[in-house]
């Protein structure tokens, strides 16, 4: 069976939930005996990255210029058409944005299953023109997709909801679980104490609500603990310049994008993770911290509310008063929680997507 993957920005060590998601999943459907080619987009391949292939996944380059607003479509485009010309068996495309190609790509006789990762057009960075293009993705790809994934429930019951489709798959987003970091070679270098920082990490963009986070801790009680900010935007905007001046004036870490070692050394050795998003699909980076057996403070948005933490891990969305006293709050009773993470297995994901693969074939 060949799969061409699109609508992810690539893998692997780029940025990004779909990203993350994809440089988990497809690496086991090769192991499971897919024949896998995923689709990059050129400007995010960086020098030291141009590989032919990644754990058995075909990598394939294609073009596109690096702006917010057209890169997916222009890629997507492009990509639909070599997929054609490679007589591949299913076009797996992810996100809504990119889902506003199905009908050519249905068109072109191709089979097609779309992955919605969430309601996109709620993030804050998008324009009014942006938001209505990527409503009309969303429409194509659940009208048109022959078969369609989700995330989440809160996603599946939108869907039902809203357009009547009723046969979506609900195939949630996974972690692996880790072999813990006792070196502190990078935390010593930013500066840090085992256990005495807060820690989140995302892209550099509004909905993640850092700026909000930034307030809520510089009126925190206890001045023993930093604050530790990974990430960064993928093209430099007013608010990704605005957070790093206000990060700086408030004495917070800020990493950069980190992976591997780093990333492992910074979830192993934080005492708290908060995730303060207005908007997630499925948040991997909040499964990570879990995985971590972290405590965690989340914004109380359907997303985070789906994982059923307990009461107090949550704070109200976008209230920083609140945030900030539940961060005293958490950091006065330090706990070590132990969590379920059995629904959120990679390699039970990859055989539920295998699954929904054979059926375009039943």
């Amino acid at each position: 069976m060949k799969i061409a993957v699109t609508g992810t920005r690539g893998i692997p060590n780029i940025q990004g939930g779909v990203e993350t998601h994809c440089e988990e999943l497809y690496p086991r459907l090769v192991n499971l005996g897919c024949e896998v080619v995923l689709f990059r987009r050129s400007c995010y391949v960086l020098p030291d990255n141009k590989i032919k292939s990644y754990k058995g996944v075909v990598l394939k380059d294609v073009f596109t210029i690096k702006q917010k607003n057209l890169e997916a479509l222009l890629h997507t485009f492009l990509t639909i058409f070599y997929a054609k010309r490679a007589k591949i068996d299913i076009l797996h495309i992810h996100a809504i944005g990119p889902s506003i190609m199905v009908p050519l790509a249905r068109l072109l006789g191709l089979k097609v299953v779309v992955t919605h990762h969430g309601q996109d057009y709620n993030r804050q960075k998008w324009g009014i023109v942006a938001k209505a293009v990527l409503k009309a993705g969303e429409y194509l790809g659940v009208k048109y997709a022959n078969e369609l994934i989700v995330i989440s429930i809160e996603i599946n019951n939108f869907i039902k909801r809203i357009y009547k489709r009723f046969d979506a798959n609900v195939i949630y987003n996974g972690v692996n679980i880790p072999v813990k970091s006792n070196k502190t070679t990078y935390i010593d270098s930013l500066g840090l104490k085992s256990r005495k920082y807060i820690f989140t990490l995302g892209r550099f963009v509004e909905e993640k609500g850092f700026d909000g986070l930034i307030t809520a801790f510089s009126n925190l009680k206890n001045p023993e603990y930093k604050l530790v900010i990974a990430g960064d935007a993928d093209i430099p905007s007013k608010y990704s310049i605005y957070l790093k001046q206000l990060a700086k004036e408030n004495n917070i870490v800020l990493t950069g994008f980190v992976k591997d070692e780093k990333l492992n050394e910074l979830f192993s050795h934080a005492q708290l993770f908060v995730l303060p998003s207005f908007h997630e699909g499925l948040p991997i980076s909040l499964l990570e911290a879990m995985s971590y057996n972290l405590d965690v403070l989340v914004s109380d948005i359907p997303a985070n509310k789906e994982i059923n933490l307990p009461a107090n891990c949550y704070f109200t969305c976008g209230d920083w008063n609140d945030l900030a006293f539940k961060l005293n709050e958490k950091l006065m009773v330090k706990e070590n929680p132990i969590y379920d993470l059995s629904l959120y297995d990679w390699n039970n994901i990859a055989l539920q997507t295998l699954n929904v693969y054979k059926k375009l074939f039943a």
